[in-house]
């Protein structure tokens, strides 16, 4: 039996923590937050319920497999998500599909006729070598001869897709998009919004994810959180919350433990769930244990666009919030005008940028009072926008804050008329209130930057869960790329793998 600590109760931490304690170790996982759940976590405000950033995941068969082997499966109420819909001034259509995607554009763009044609030579091919790859299960969580049969089916069948992967990987959305439309026409505007701008052109083919594969918690994210802390609690750990690790402790190059407060626990392996950045420059006491051109590259490397989300509480029965919806998720466009998510000084930003509006209520009705029903509006914001929210200034964030917050129910009043009259609760996340609850560096909604130019690690399909410290691994999304919940989940797999 080893002592283990973990740093973190995201899905990263949970997961091993349920893994590790299932295999008989003792486990102490911290948690700084009241709760557990990092950004799979949710609220609830008056008795309405939301969200508090990601509101789904995809990847589902993964991410299935790992909760039957914890033995959670079936105390959570996975369903999967209505079809998306996608609103702008020139189109209003339903998608549930790659066909669907076409038919919008064919539809509301005839004069782009042939450079439709173009896109999508391009990307038909990307998304049926996808398809084929994402059909052979992950090797990650197979062991002995099955992985390593399965990492040769991956590369036998993978090859063409890797070929691709090689040649538009590299390509940004945006630059992916203007090979095809010119700028600032309408088209343009939303294709390289599509996603994110400064994504890789190969995550508009997995995208087809978001209407085959994209799958929620009808009782809430919080109750799949709540779950997994049961769960391990119930295996022996010990789930320790409102506890911040102030330092990971180490002796002669290895992890030892940490100090909490004025208390040291000692262990024999530390997992770190958390912000990679923070591991290494505010966390690790001894930094003349990182090479000094990987410490360089940690400090330098930007991390992923946060969120701005604000969250409703409406006297608006569910019936008629869905007579206007249609659909619990809607992705509204602005064609117009392209708001540059790398601007910082664009004060109208958040008048350009596209908005996700999501009913949690339209998922469950059981989420807010008899009644009424609820409403989250996010979209990704700019790094540091507008002095990163008043220069530390309370008045000038509290007035930057309101104003998007009301920029976001003016837009959606396309969506739901009159919204600002059904308000009965309202607030708000900004980019700094997502850093202060994840410890997210910049409130970073996964990990390292998503422009594959940028990011932390050179291969888009990396998992590096060691790291220079002896028994200090990494056990969250800052693993892999990109992050996500899946990626997340299949790393803290990976940590419990390699922990015997």
């Amino acid at each position: 039996m080893k002592k283990i600590v973990i740093i973190g109760a995201g899905i990263g931490g949970l997961t091993a923590g349920n893994l590790l304690a299932k295999k008989g170790h003792q486990v102490t996982l911290f948690e700084a937050h009241s709760t557990p759940g990092g950004y799979i976590a949710g609220f609830s405000r008056r008795g309405y319920y939301f969200e508090s950033g990601t509101l789904s995941f995809e990847s589902s068969s993964q991410v299935f497999h790992v909760m039957k082997k914890i033995g959670v499966y079936d105390k959570i109420n996975f369903v999967k998500k209505e079809p998306f819909r996608f609103v702008s001034d020139e189109f209003d259509s339903t998608i549930d599909s790659w066909g669907d995607m076409k038919q919008l554009l064919y539809s509301s763009y005839s004069d782009q006729k042939e450079n439709i044609n173009s896109y999508f030579a391009v990307l038909d091919p990307i998304i049926k070598e996808l398809k084929t790859i994402s059909s052979i299960p992950s090797p990650t969580y197979a062991k002995g001869i099955k992985k390593l049969f399965l990492g040769l089916l991956f590369l036998l069948k993978g090859g063409r897709f890797m070929k691709l992967f090689n040649k538009y990987g590299p390509v940004t959305v945006l630059e992916f998009v203007s090979q095809f439309f010119k700028k600032d026409t309408r088209i343009f505007n939303f294709l390289s919004t599509l996603g994110y701008p400064e994504m890789s052109s190969i995550g508009l083919a997995g995208m087809m994810e978001m209407f085959t594969d994209f799958w929620t918690v009808k009782d809430g994210l919080q109750s799949w959180a709540d779950v997994l802390a049961a769960n391990f609690k119930q295996l022996g750990g010990d789930l320790k919350l409102n506890a911040y690790v102030d330092k990971i402790i180490t002796k002669n190059g290895t992890a030892v433990g940490v100090k909490v407060g004025n208390q040291t626990y000692r262990a024999d392996y530390v997992l770190s769930a958390g912000d990679y950045k923070k591991t290494f420059l505010k966390l690790l006491d001894n930094k003349s244990l990182i090479p000094n051109e990987m410490l360089n590259r940690i400090k330098e490397a930007p991390v992923s666009k946060p969120f701005f989300t604000a969250y409703l509480g409406l006297n608006l029965p569910n019936d008629i919030l869905r007579k206007n919806m249609q659909v619990a998720a809607i992705m509204l466009f602005n064609t117009l005008k392209q708001g540059d998510a790398e601007n910082p000084f664009d004060e109208d930003f958040f008048d350009k940028y596209p908005l996700v509006i999501y009913s949690p209520s339209m998922i469950n009705e059981q989420l807010t009072p008899d009644g009424k029903s609820s409403l989250m509006i996010q979209a990704i914001a700019p790094h540091g926008w507008m002095d990163n929210w008043g220069g530390g200034n309370k008045e000038k964030y509290a007035s930057l804050k309101q104003r998007v917050m009301e920029t976001f129910i003016k837009r959606t009043e396309a969506i739901i008329p009159n919204l600002f009259n059904y308000i009965d609760y309202a607030d708000a996340a900004t980019p700094l209130t997502y850093e202060r609850y994840t410890h997210n560096t910049g409130g970073a909604h996964t990990s390292w930057s998503i422009d594959s130019r940028k990011s932390y690690y050179s291969s888009g399909t990396t998992m590096k869960i060691d790291t220079p410290v002896k028994h200090l691994y990494i056990s969250s999304g800052w693993a892999t790329p990109y992050g996500g919940v899946p990626e997340a989940m299949g790393v803290g797999y990976t940590c419990a793998q390699v922990i015997r």
